[in-house]
């Protein structure tokens, strides 16, 4: 199917030579003759791809590429910029303000056509969907290699094996890079004023984790122990701010690869402060089902410490052993030595203060 591609121009004669190099080449063109009509048809028509010309009546270029990024349907469209103007400053604020590309005026056929099939293949790696194991980050890895910004890539990930309970980083160390988690269950954890530990965070096959103090250059919040024995690959720091910060296409898709663990640590504290014990172990549970159940498997069981369970559920472990008991006694769960098996979720989830 030919790719769709949106020309805002308001020279006629530059519109109609420049279509028709475009569609000489096998692409679908919608024309625009200023900027207000151009971003009311990127709305509806949803192109592939946008050539826009800077100096415009109505709306200029650069205000059309500010509508178009606060609009969810068009913000990930890559952006062209057409202009006659050559001035550094205006190439830089193009470029702050989220242009992909910029095209000066004359340009020839191949220069033209040489930065769209660029673009657009980039707009198809932010499409495409990866495994989340060793192999999909490789293959991420791989993909964007290409671009030139990230030439400075690892050839491969380093891949650790960590036994259960030993440590991947320790809270107040510095990150040396981000973590992903290739095998295993991981838990992220600190210690409180009274030196009792809390869960901040549950992993499992296919996460990122380990990548907010790098994001805040800061120190570690919390520490990293595993859960059981664990396959971790490390992508260094340097690597990690190359993906992030060197290019807006890959930042897109790693961002969006990275697990977004900030909402649930919020629906975390809030429970902390105002649940009950009864439906504190209950939430703990459910969450360990939400984050670990696998579609494969008839009945949920995990083996879990029951000091692991009242760290995540934020209470005393005498409590949590006492409740847990309760919860057998009901046919919620069974209990076999550190295993539990989940046998009614939908209770366990619908259990009030």
């Amino acid at each position: 199917m030919s790719k769709k591609i949106l020309l805002i121009e308001d020279n006629a004669e530059m519109r109609e030579n420049t279509a028709e190099i475009l569609q000489l080449a096998h692409y679908k063109v919608i024309a625009a003759m200023n900027g207000k009509e151009g971003v009311e048809l990127a709305e509806h028509e949803e192109p592939d791809l946008i050539i826009c010309d800077i100096m415009m009546p109505v709306l200029d270029g650069y205000g059309v590429l500010h509508m178009l990024s606060k609009n969810e349907k068009t913000a990930s469209i890559p952006f062209i910029f057409l202009t006659a103007k050559a001035e550094r400053t205006d190439f830089r604020k193009g470029m702050e303000m989220g242009a992909d590309d910029y095209i000066t005026k004359p340009f020839d056929d191949i220069e033209l056509l040489n930065a769209i099939e660029s673009r657009l293949k980039k707009a198809e790696l932010i499409k495409k969907e990866f495994a989340k194991n060793a192999d999909g980050l490789n293959s991420f890895i791989q993909e964007v290699r290409g671009f030139d910004t990230l030439k400075k890539l690892s050839e491969e990930c380093e891949i650790r094996v960590y036994r259960k309970k030993e440590e991947i980083y320790k809270e107040e160390n510095y990150p040396k890079g981000i973590y992903f988690l290739n095998k295993g269950k991981l838990k992220t954890c600190k210690l409180n004023d009274q030196a009792k530990e809390l869960i901040t965070g549950l992993y499992k096959e296919g996460d990122f984790f380990g990548y907010l103090a790098l994001l805040e250059e800061g120190k570690y919040s919390d520490s990293a122990v595993a859960l059981e024995d664990v396959e971790v690959c490390l992508i260094p720091k340097d690597d990690f701010y190359a993906l992030v910060y060197k290019n807006s296409e890959v930042s897109r898709k790693f961002i969006k690869m990275l697990s977004d663990n900030l909402r649930d640590k919020e629906e975390q504290l809030l429970k902390f402060a105002y649940n009950s014990v009864r439906k504190k172990v209950a939430d703990a549970l459910v969450t360990l089902y939400d984050r670990y159940k696998n579609e494969a498997d008839k009945n949920f069981t995990i083996s879990i410490s029951r000091e692991d369970l009242a760290n995540l559920a934020g209470i005393a472990t005498e409590s949590t052993i006492r409740t847990l008991s309760d919860f057998k006694d009901e046919k919620l769960i069974e209990i076999n030595v550190s295993k539990i098996t989940i046998l009614n979720y939908e209770k366990l989830s619908k259990i009030h203060n």
